[in-house]
């Protein structure tokens, strides 16, 4: 069988993977920024759910781009959203990427407690100076714990990206979040990952003008 390939450079794949994009997304409309960041999860992904999954609080792209500038700190729930996240975009404003998952630390602590690694890590979070975005792409408990801290008013995230995937407390924990009074990008339902929540941010670095 003979397979026919596009003739493209890779410079041109993203361009190109782009435009596909945008024709099978056909006459749908949304917010410009909004429609940003639902192509990169589609880009990443190859998943056309996500047009109607991701939702976003009012203005909340706006803000993530806003804090990105403002060289905000970002904390992720694993060591690949980390590692997804452009770190020549991030550094250009000056935003640290974290993740604390494989810290002593934590792994004691929540050996102590009998919690997940994933909740003492957003604890240790809690504790950072200054205003941090958090990008939660696996850990449904992470996203619990947040909702906690931010009831018992022991942390005023700045934005929060909800999108862990999986089949337990997953759907129940997003939810949770959507009730919080913070700037928040959610994939709705079952889907996400460490990938998503490395999309998105990375997103929002290219609309702050991370990436030449």
């Amino acid at each position: 069988m003979k397979v026919k390939l596009q003739q493209v450079s890779p410079a041109q794949i993203e361009a190109r993977s782009m435009e596909i994009i945008s024709q099978e997304l056909g006459e749908r409309h949304f917010a410009p920024l909004e429609e940003q960041v639902i192509k990169r999860v589609i880009h990443t992904t190859a998943d056309f759910d996500y047009a109607d999954s991701l939702t976003f609080s009012p203005g909340a792209v706006q803000q993530g781009i806003r804090l990105l500038r403002q060289g905000v700190t970002i904390v992720t729930d694993t060591r690949m959203a980390q590692a997804g996240i452009n770190k020549p975009a991030a550094e250009r404003f000056g935003c640290r990427v974290l993740c604390f998952m494989g810290d002593e630390d934590v792994a004691a602590e929540a050996k102590a407690r009998g919690c997940t690694r994933a909740a003492a890590a957003m604890e240790k979070a809690a504790r950072l100076p200054g205003p941090v975005l958090f990008a939660v792409g696996n850990a449904p408990t992470a996203l619990v714990r947040l909702y906690e801290l931010a009831s018992e008013e022991l942390l005023i995230p700045a934005m929060v990206i909800g999108v862990p995937v999986g089949f337990v407390n997953v759907v129940e924990a997003k939810e949770l979040l959507c009730t919080l009074p913070v700037p928040q990008i959610v994939a709705r339902g079952r889907k996400g990952g460490s990938n998503v929540a490395a999309a998105i941010v990375n997103a929002m670095l290219y609309e702050a003008g991370g990436r030449d």
